[in-house]
């Protein structure tokens, strides 16, 4: 299913001329090799460019596709590094290193050999004029040569500066050659159910964070255990898809990661998201809901989404727009390969329908400074110590969260007990961790009357009430005694919220010192204890009522205020 919806995203890039075609590949190039018409290598011109943090980019040019290298000597045609190009390279093996040269030299001049084209004969004499021997020592060369050696893509110019796999003639060549019949028999193709070449090697996913920084397979057997019957290194032969269909979904998904508008990060996770008629407009409304690492420029966009959809109102949309068919899939890097987190499918309009549920859940009182959305990202943090140098929650945790708000599902349960361990480790409630238990416990116990976007005076239930007494007792020691140092929610909170028969007794034998002095009195915290009905107090709270215990302890906080 998702290599099927990734090859139709494909097909319709393709239809729109949005993304390059069989036989290409859109790569990264760090130096061109500017050579004369009697392939003299004349200058190296620089394709690397700072981009907006500072980092080095290079260049990424649509080059004649490249060949996937698990081990062997293999040339790409007109896009190679400094070992197949030049002859040289810094991995202690110059033989190896000749071999490689030899294999592009090869390459080379049966594609291009009886082209009439200046370009194709320009490369051609490179190759055999082009001393490996003498390679280090090139004074054209010589400036550039360290960094080069680090593994950098190289391209062919001639000296007008015209890339020479841009020329219509070498582009002829290598399609024709790419058309040569294959010596591989033809099988059924399980994505395409055409007969065609399949695929032994599919292309790398590049792009995924903490992935291999060339890439790493979606689809690859490289041990008899995950083979099947008959297949024993057969490596693609396992699964038949074909070379149209492994370009097509390897170029598709590397399509969406490299567009750095609609791909976003979540902990460990790369998210793409694309509608399946390729409608950018589909992508901009999701990215608009904050899936990417905190607040932009895209905050009030948000809000103004968020507004519309409550009503009952999409601006700007069709209803044909919310019906397209929309995926989401989120990666994650796993030794060589990628992983899958979760994949979801479903109408546009019943994703945006889920997020802004789980917004609705979110909703809470909170002071008039903070962000009125609590985004994924900043979500997640709510589960991590506030001092850490790594800001990044659990890796499941990312995924399991970002299934739960898109499938408008259950949360997941570590989320909540994340949550119920920082609030005891830090003795603090944020408006963030009072939402996700205030969303936790509306969407997995079905809890309305308590998971209120404010105080619920009405509310009868014993840990919600017991919470709201501690707010208050709490109040009543600050007023009582001016600049405290520790107040009881830092001695006995955590105790309070999981064993309340043992601890509020003598907190509120220790209140009656301070009733004086507080504009707080035993009306108001007889109020609430009459509401207990003069019940025991429990001697234990689930994790559930603890959760109730700190939202009925936040509500009656923020209404001071």
């Amino acid at each position: 299913m998702i290599i099927q919806s990734l090859v139709n995203y494909y097909e319709a890039l393709a239809k729109k001329g949005k993304i390059t075609k069989p036989g290409y590949s859109s790569t990264g190039v760090h130096y061109g090799l500017c050579i004369s018409e009697q392939g003299e290598l004349l200058s190296i011109v620089t394709l690397v460019s700072e981009n907006e943090k500072g980092k080095k980019m290079p260049q990424r040019l649509e080059v004649p596709e490249q060949i996937v290298k698990s081990s062997g000597i293999k040339s790409s045609f007109l896009c190679e590094n400094s070992s197949y190009f030049l002859g040289i390279d810094n991995k202690g093996k110059p033989e190896r290193t000749k071999d490689c040269f030899e294999a592009a030299k090869e390459l080379h001049r049966h594609v291009l050999s009886h082209v009439d084209d200046k370009a194709a004969k320009a490369v051609c004499a490179y190759f055999d004029q082009w001393d490996i021997t003498k390679a280090s020592e090139n004074e054209v060369l010589n400036p550039y040569l360290e960094d080069i050696l680090k593994g950098c893509n190289l391209v062919f110019l001639l000296d007008d500066f015209q890339y020479v796999h841009a020329f219509p003639m070498i582009k002829k060549a290598w399609e024709r050659y790419r058309q040569d019949p294959s010596e591989i028999e033809k099988k059924l193709c399980v994505i395409t159910g055409e007969k065609d070449v399949p695929a032994i090697i599919h292309g790398k996913i590049k792009g995924v964070k903490g992935a291999q920084p060339a890439g790493a397979n979606l689809v690859s057997y490289n041990e008899t255990a995950f083979e099947s019957y008959g297949n024993n290194k057969s490596q693609g032969l396992n699964a038949p898809i074909s070379e149209y269909a492994s370009f097509a979904y390897v170029t598709a998904l590397n399509h969406l990661i490299e567009d750095k508008k609609h791909c976003n990060i979540i902990g460990d996770t790369t998210v793409v998201y694309w509608a399946e008629n390729a409608d950018e407009k589909l992508q901009d409304w999701l990215s608009s809901f904050g899936f990417e690492g905190g607040f932009h420029d895209s905050d009030h966009l948000l809000k103004s989404i968020m507004r519309k959809i409550s009503q009952g109102d999409l601006p700007d949309m069709e209803y044909a727009e919310l019906k397209t068919p929309f995926h989401i899939l989120g990666i994650a890097p796993n030794a060589g390969r990628v992983s899958i987190r979760f994949y979801l499918y479903d109408s546009f309009g019943a994703f945006l329908m889920n997020i802004s549920n789980h917004y609705n859940r979110l909703k809470i009182t909170k002071p008039s400074y903070e962000k009125e959305l609590l985004t994924p990202y900043f979500l997640l943090r709510e589960t991590v110590l506030p001092k850490a140098k790594d800001k990044s929650a659990s890796p499941l945790l990312s995924g399991s969260v970002m299934r739960a708000i898109l499938s408008d599902s259950k949360y997941p349960e570590s989320l909540y007990h994340s949550v119920l361990v920082r609030i005891r480790a830090e003795r603090e409630i944020t408006s963030g961790k009072a939402a996700i238990i205030k969303a936790y416990l509306q969407k997995n116990y079905n809890i309305k009357e308590e998971t209120t976007m404010a105080l619920n005076e009405e509310s009868t239930n014993k840990a919600y009430i017991l919470g709201r007494v501690f707010a208050v007792l709490e109040k009543v020691q600050l007023e009582a005694i001016a600049n405290i140092n520790t107040t009881i929610k830092d001695r006995f909170f955590t105790s309070a919220c999981a064993t309340p028969g043992t601890v509020f007794p003598s907190l509120l034998k220790q209140a009656n010192y301070h009733l004086d002095k507080s504009k707080y009195g035993n009306k108001d915290i007889g109020e609430l204890l009459n509401k207990l009905e003069g019940e025991a107090l429990p001697d234990r709270l689930t994790l559930k009522e603890q959760g109730l215990f700190i939202l009925g302890y936040y509500h009656q906080a923020q209404k001071r205020y």
